[in-house]
């Protein structure tokens, strides 16, 4: 079952998991390798490139968690089958692969708060998030996030309200998690792309809230 955080180094990760860090790390070592010659021999735009990335990484991705959020605001039971077996939720909406075989949802609610970290490497649910933020990827984020997290949250500009519970829930090899963020104020009205829209990506890690609408 999962599991919050405990601040145990070992806690929740197996060996298998800083197997695949280094493997990652090798594979980014030789898509580095490659993008440089690829550039010096004209055949890539870095910034095209870069235009690229952060086109996956900001609103391809995010996209999909985006809609598999929009549906548990206005599908009760899909929430509550999303909260009870999320990876088969998410893959019902055709959402899966590599990364999100495993997945668990957490629901954000008044006076809970989650927020999701990987506190040995970048373990990421790709298939609803897209490409992991650098700074989800850097060791301040991964070590502050467990011991401050209320510190993590305002520095990404997210007050809460005193009392409110904050749990870190640290991403592993085999589960990863998908925050259902609070649905904001004043949106009944509205379709569910349109509830799509006020999803960011920071507020499924739990570093970031829903959009409000606007006045």
């Amino acid at each position: 079952m999962a599991h919050a955080h405990d601040h145990d180094p070992d806690h929740g990760h197996a060996h298998d998991h800083d197997h695949e860090h280094s493997e990652l790390g090798e594979m980014d070592l030789r898509v580095r390798a490659l993008e440089t010659v690829l550039s010096e021999k004209g055949y890539i735009d870095p910034a095209a490139l870069g235009v690229l990335i952060d086109t996956y990484q900001t609103r391809i991705g995010p996209r999909n968690g985006a809609r598999v959020v929009a549906r548990a605001w206005v599908d009760s039971a899909y929430r509550d089958w999303l909260l009870r077996d999320a990876t088969a939720a998410i893959a019902s909406l055709g959402y899966t692969g590599r990364q999100g075989e495993h997945m668990v949802a957490v629901a954000n609610g008044p006076g809970q708060h989650h927020m999701v970290v990987c506190t040995l490497c970048s373990c990421y649910p790709w298939p609803v998030l897209g490409l992991p933020p650098t700074w989800y990827k850097s060791a301040p984020y991964r070590s502050r996030a467990v011991k401050d997290p209320r510190g993590v949250l305002s520095d990404f500009g997210v007050t809460l309200p005193e009392g409110t519970e904050i749990r870190v829930w640290d991403s592993t090899a085999e589960v990863r998690y998908l925050v259902i963020p609070e649905r904001p104020a004043g949106t009944e009205g509205l379709t569910e792309d349109q509830l799509a829209d006020l999803v960011t990506r920071d507020s499924m890690i739990g570093t970031g809230l829903a959009k409000a609408i606007a006045a």
